[in-house]
């Protein structure tokens, strides 16, 4: 039976000491690039891994990340899951998905639960929480990555750089003709209100168009939703002839509405979605969308995590940008 590798034996290897070898593995102390160099080469040579049990008795912390997130359903949040536990396995550390329904109470009562149980970090994607819940996690030190496309305050975040996208999404649109723009936005309790309807808003006054009151129907990010406020659309007096949704599984159930009712995409209603979901190009038509890659977003978490526990003091936000993908529903 093989010896399992120490950490002296990396030392050994590396021609350091295990402090040193404790150093590059947690963070807690700056170590040279040429040390950590030959730290993790001997890491890779012997195929040395870290005993989480034993460092969670150091640290008192676990060797646990919490990803909450609105909803699991979702395949954003699945690949986001999926990305961030790919990333932050090298640093021994594993990920608890938590699903909160987008309820302001469940997001509340799994943050508290992961400062009760000593969680090694946050990764969440909140809907209905304030920058204030967040204070209690900070005052324990537990570091946090908040995903949104608002600020939230004194806390890592990752957010969308969408101006581009959005706009190629416009001009899409209008250079087809199409003047009558809607959308099946989210709630409006939503955090921080809907960034992505206003967004759309900005922008439509700039192609000579408007985004009005009356084009703009709300709900939760479910495909049932998508398909009630597309309904609620076909009913308007002066329908619309282009639907922005706030989500890819939104504008599916929109697409659902639109066959029961005889609607065609994209020759009645132009449909573009956001995200670019696995199952964007799978539907027919091929679904028109905002792509913000979910792969890019959970990079960008375990990054900030990373750094957080190497010792990294000051907050940071790193923006990912998204793309416009034109398919056959615009």
């Amino acid at each position: 039976m093989q010896e399992r590798v120490t950490m002296a034996d990396v030392a050994r290897a590396a021609g350091v000491s295990s402090a040193t070898v404790s150093y590059v593995l947690s963070g807690k102390r700056p170590v040279a690039p040429e040390t950590r160099a030959a730290v993790e080469a001997a890491i890779a040579e012997l195929g040395f891994t870290v005993n989480s049990a034993a460092r969670s008795l150091r640290t008192g912390r676990s060797a646990l990340v919490a990803l909450i997130v609105p909803d699991i359903v979702n395949p954003f949040f699945a690949q986001l899951a999926a990305t961030l536990q790919e990333e932050l396995r090298g640093l021994g550390i594993h990920v608890v998905v938590c699903n909160t329904r987008a309820r302001r109470d469940e997001e509340r009562a799994l943050l508290a639960e992961a400062v009760q149980q000593r969680f090694a970090g946050v990764v969440i994607t909140p809907f209905r929480l304030l920058p204030r819940d967040f204070e209690a996690v900070t005052r324990a030190g537990l570091p946090v990555v908040v995903s949104a496309d608002v600020p939230f305050g004194p806390v890592d975040q990752v957010m969308p750089e969408a101006r581009t996208a959005t706009r190629q999404a416009l001009e899409r649109v209008t250079a087809a003709r199409r003047r009558r723009i809607a959308m099946i936005a989210g709630p409006r309790d939503a955090t921080g209100g809907d960034p992505r309807l206003e967004l759309l808003r900005t922008l439509a006054l700039q192609f000579g168009t408007s985004l009005p009151r009356h084009l703009v129907v709300r709900g939760e990010h479910t495909r049932e939703a998508g398909a009630a406020g597309f309904a609620e659309l076909m009913n308007r007096r002066y329908r619309p002839d282009a639907v922005f949704c706030g989500n890819d599984v939104i504008a599916v159930g929109a697409m659902d509405k639109a066959r029961e009712l005889g609607v065609d995409i994209p020759g009645d209603v132009a449909l573009v979605g956001h995200d670019d979901a696995v199952f964007a190009s799978l539907v027919r038509p091929q679904l028109t969308t905002v792509r913000y890659p979910a792969e890019e977003v959970g990079r960008a978490a375990a990054r900030l995590l990373g750094e957080r526990f190497e010792g990294r003091a000051v907050h940071r936000t790193v923006r990912v940008r998204a793309e416009f993908v034109a398919r056959g529903s615009a």
